[in-house]
């Protein structure tokens, strides 16, 4: 956390943040999150006013859980630990939200009436009641200038961004998975401190997840000390019960599990706190989703007489288009670009694929609006609207991406191994320099992260510059179908979480087939239940819907 430059008096630039914040509290200021930078989390109270104020970074990477009881008003970093008078109830509609997203968005958490502040959101509590309001909405504002100016600035940024880090202490290590970001954070780390860094990989014995051959070419390039450890089946059977309960929520995503064995190996060699790469794609445009709705939002500009008075009859109205192979493709590709954005983004939903009634119980589906997690979406898209395509969706991407999963992943995991965690790619400056990159900077034609790219070649290795984006995703359905314990395991979960009256019994035997056919698509699903059961284990153990 530093003090913000440029928006308070000259006499206040550069003062400790905790002595700013507290002296316009004192003052009666409600705008404390304009006074700060980086990530923090604030908790004012004043119990003469009966007031308190809670607000968290632009990007939520420090949670704070809250909730009002008649005149009391309680909070916790964790939604687990709000002090409630009485125990809270479980809401179904969660339940249904996380099987939909794999996580619980803010603000709605598992718990009734207990909320989580989004990413760039503040509360105000006192006598005349409570208010929740964004203290901060991105705003793009499309700069052309000279590449090698951006450049020099980018570059800056970056080194800044870095040193900041070091700056804040401790024993630094870097997670490395070999992605543009992580190893861009290592060379831009071995440069700021001039010693060889100690850099972690998870690798995985399955074809087509392992990328350790990536992160050893960084760890070359940058003369990285360079240690990995690689996750086998039995991890996973020992430990998937400890990554699900660590959690003040149901959080399925299940590259937490190799992101706490990276942490914890770090941990075990003496690191305090790690750098990660993580938002550098939702900065710079690096997810292929973004490529691919720029495809599809092409169709919006073919005129309204070609689409409704040829293309759509010919092609989607007309039965037989079904069955010629090349006509089918553009027949699907107009159903899908018709579909308004961004519930077109949501084609391949696991929950939506299925069906909510082949998963849930009646009694279940009568308590939940099914249309609820398409309605967050929609609202959340809305925020910004004056954005290009490429920028809504990365503006989008902060919330449900970054806020909602990643960030709460590591942080979670290192927290988990006894590890802090830094995010220089999320720094306040590369985020307002973002602000301010093209549209065709971010994602040119289909090129993904463009500018980033061609700002860093020279700097990172050119096998990075060209490898296709992975990560530390988890081959767990692969592993599913061939190793015993994790059946065993799985199987277990199973029983019991069917015995819970909201999932059809009958469809968590027939995940098991699915999941031989298609084990990396369903075998997210198996990994998202099998999570949630052994979380209710935990912290609501009698739940069950009759």
């Amino acid at each position: 956390m530093r003090p913000t430059d440029g928006i308070r008096p000259v006499e206040d630039i550069g003062r400790d943040p905790v002595e700013l914040v507290l002296e316009y509290w004192i003052r009666g200021s409600h705008n404390l999150a304009s006074l700060v930078r980086g990530r923090f989390a604030i908790i004012a109270l004043n119990s003469e006013r009966g007031a308190a104020y809670l607000a968290t970074d632009r990007f939520g990477s420090i949670p704070i859980c809250y909730a009002a009881e008649g005149i009391r008003f309680a909070f916790a970093q964790r939604a687990d630990e709000v002090p409630l008078q009485s125990p809270p109830a479980i809401d179904p509609q969660a339940l249904l939200r996380y099987v939909y997203f794999h996580c619980l968005p803010a603000p709605e958490t598992v718990f009734q009436g207990v909320r989580r502040l989004r990413a760039a959101e503040e509360v105000i509590a006192d006598r005349d009641g409570i208010r929740v309001r964004a203290y901060w909405t991105p705003e793009f504002r499309e700069e052309r200038r000279p590449f090698p100016e951006r450049k020099e600035e980018f570059l800056g940024l970056l080194r800044s961004a870095v040193r900041r880090e070091v700056e804040g202490g401790g024993t630094l290590g870097t997670f490395l998975s070999g992605g543009t970001d992580s190893s861009t954070v290592t060379g831009l780390l071995r440069e700021a401190t001039g010693q060889p860094v100690r850099a972690y990989s998870i690798g995985f014995e399955a074809q087509g997840y392992d990328e350790m051959e990536y992160a050893r070419i960084a760890a070359r390039h940058f003369g990285a000390d360079h240690r990995s450890y690689y996750v086998t089946p039995d991890d996973i059977a020992r430990s998937l019960p400890d990554i699900a309960t660590w959690f003040d929520q149901p959080f399925g995503n299940s590259s937490a599990l190799p992101g706490y064995y990276c942490a914890r190996l770090a941990r075990s060699e003496g690191i305090d706190r790690i750098l990660a790469g993580d938002g550098g794609d939702e900065l710079f445009g690096g997810n292929s989703r973004y490529a691919k709705q720029k495809v599809f939002d092409i169709y919006g500009r073919v005129p309204d007489f070609l689409r409704a008075g040829v293309l759509e009859p010919l092609l989607v109205a007309n039965p037989a288009a079904a069955h010629i192979p090349l006509v089918k493709k553009a027949r699907s590709y107009i159903q899908q670009a018709k579909v308004p954005m961004p519930a077109r983004m949501e084609t391949y939903n696991l929950l939506d694929r299925i069906g909510p009634e082949n998963l849930f119980t009646s009694e279940f589906l009568r308590q939940v609006d099914l249309g609820g997690p398409a309605g967050e979406q929609a609202e959340t898209y809305a925020r910004v609207s004056d954005g290009s395509l490429v920028n809504r969706m990365l503006a989008y991407d902060w919330q449900y991406t970054l806020a909602d999963s990643d960030l709460p992943k590591v942080c979670g995991t290192t927290a988990m191994a006894g590890l802090d965690v830094g995010f220089p790619m999320l720094d306040d400056d590369l985020l307002d320099f973002s602000l301010r990159l093209t549209s065709e900077d971010k994602v040119n034609g289909l090129a993904l992260r463009y500018f980033f790219k061609e700002a860093l070649r020279g700097f990172l290795p050119d096998e990075i510059l060209r490898k296709q984006k992975h990560g530390f995703g988890l081959p767990f359905g692969v592993w599913l179908t061939q190793h015993k314990g994790l059946q065993t395991v799985i199987g277990d979960a199973f029983g019991s979480l069917g015995e819970r009256g909201f999932l059809q019994p009958p469809y968590l035997k027939e995940i098991h087939r699915q999941v031989l056919s298609h084990p990396g698509y369903y075998g997210e699903l198996v990994w998202i239940l099998a999570t949630l059961e052994h979380w209710l284990r935990k912290h609501a153990p009698e739940y069950r819907i009759d």
